[in-house]
């Protein structure tokens, strides 16, 4: 079994070196067979530059780069992470190291047990939470949150926003194409479509932590993008 991590990146010149060494040691400590294929849309910052580093210290085999010509979104960001993915599973996260690698031997054992076609990190069940936010960020995403799950059809998923998440290749193959949300309501369009597929979903408490360096992507932007998404998906799901 071979999993593959797509990590798309923005501006992430400090935390890509960090998350590519959290993710080898987690999968080296656990005997798993894994590569991860970096998304850069020409970060100004130099990221590009700093993902062929690793490529260069650790082969084409385990680390694969898609560099390109600006910044083209989220969802098309993983659309062609997969074209390059020669995973049987591929593992969503962020490259913010918001997303702590250490879950996912957690999350593939959970696909394991219950035969899964999707397994996301939650924030919001038992075990479960957010750390270094203030109260106005944890409200605008509990808000987001339950507005999402009270107007979608998304099934037993408590967290609708996140992005942290375990698929069977063949899921995405499947989901992707049929996309056509951007930006936070990409991430609740793949389980209301996986959903409507009947495909399985589990669910693993994460601790989602806030960005040490960079500078957080949401703003009022992303929070009009996500409400337009969501009166979007509302209306056509």
């Amino acid at each position: 079994m071979k999993y593959s991590v797509i990590l798309p990146t923005y501006n992430e010149r400090e935390n890509l070196p960090l998350i590519f060494y959290m993710l080898h040691k987690t999968f080296t400590k656990n005997a798993l067979t894994f590569e991860v294929v970096i998304v850069d849309d020409s970060s100004p910052d130099g990221t590009l530059e700093i993902a062929q580093k690793l490529q260069k210290a650790y082969t084409n085999n385990l680390v694969k780069i898609i560099s390109r010509p600006g910044k083209l979104g989220l969802g098309t960001a993983y659309v062609a992470g997969l074209t390059e993915c020669t995973g049987d599973r591929v593992i969503l996260m962020d490259a913010d190291l918001s997303h702590h690698p250490k879950f996912i031997p957690q999350m593939i054992l959970k696909m394991n047990a219950g035969d899964f076609d999707i397994v996301s990190g939650t924030r919001y069940r038992k075990g479960g939470g957010v750390a270094g936010w203030d109260l106005k960020r944890k409200i605008t995403s509990r808000g987001a949150n339950f507005l999402a799950t009270f107007l979608l059809d998304a099934g037993n998923a408590s967290d609708l926003t996140g992005s942290f998440r375990l698929y069977k290749r063949q899921v995405l193959e499947q989901i992707l194409p049929q996309i056509r949300s951007k930006g936070y309501a990409f991430q609740m369009e793949i389980l209301i479509l996986a959903k409507k597929a009947k495909m399985t979903l589990g669910e693993v408490p994460i601790t989602f932590v806030d960005r040490i360096y960079g500078e957080s992507k949401l703003g009022a932007n992303e929070i009009l993008l996500y409400l337009k998404g969501l009166i979007k998906l509302f209306f056509t799901t």
